[in-house]
């Protein structure tokens, strides 16, 4: 059989586990091509740009009707 805890653990101690759990807003930068949020050390996803270069063209949506 397993061992079990002998005393029940207080809700402080319990929460002061999980603290690091908490969420963390996403941390965004300005692209410097379109002036847009992306995230950094990533391609702009809309325009395509990293650090100066165009890496891929992103095509345009059609307009809906």
């Amino acid at each position: 059989m397993p061992p079990l805890p002998k005393r029940k653990i207080s809700k402080g101690r319990r929460d002061r586990g999980r603290s690091h759990l908490a969420m963390t807003p996403t941390h965004l930068v300005v692209c410097s091509n379109c002036q847009k949020m992306r995230l950094p050390h990533h391609v702009c996803p809309h325009c395509g740009h990293y650090a100066g270069e165009e890496i891929f063209t992103v095509e345009q949506k059609p307009a809906k009707a």
